[in-house]
């Protein structure tokens, strides 16, 4: 959700939007390549909750860089949801899901990974932002 991040690694984006996903609920628990005792971001379905991000407008070739950032498709795959925007309106975004094998329980965050989501609290809810600010880190 960091904008600086997206341009050090050269995505360039259009548009930079608040957007909900409900019914799919923020976990830590895809562990991180460099410390098995991090856990970096995934969403997992929940019926009951609902997940705040920050939906960027790319072209193909920045998607296919964000692809390699992201690790595609051996740490996530990339899905294709429906979104709700601020407007009211609903449209299909693509997310990315952590891959099955590396996820794990007990895997936390830590505070300098934490603190990218929360560069995206310009455009996050006030309620979300300080959801996320409790999140327990490792660190």
């Amino acid at each position: 959700m960091n904008p600086e991040r997206m341009r050090k690694r050269g995505v360039d984006f259009l548009i930079r939007e608040h957007a909900i996903l409900d019914g799919w609920r923020l976990v830590f628990n895809k562990v991180a390549s460099r410390n098995f005792r991090e856990g970096y971001a995934n969403i997992e379905r929940d019926e009951t909750d609902t997940v705040e991000g920050v939906l960027y407008t790319l072209g193909e070739e920045d998607m296919e860089k964000l692809d390699v950032c992201e690790g595609y498709p051996c740490q996530y795959d990339r899905m294709t949801v429906r979104v709700r925007l601020d407007n009211g309106e609903e449209m299909q975004a693509v997310t990315y899901v952590a891959v099955p094998d590396i996820v794990k329980d007990g895997v936390k965050p830590s505070r300098k990974y934490l603190n990218h989501l929360l560069a995206g609290c310009d455009v996050l809810s006030a309620e979300y932002c300080a959801r996320l600010r409790k999140w327990e880190t490792m660190d």
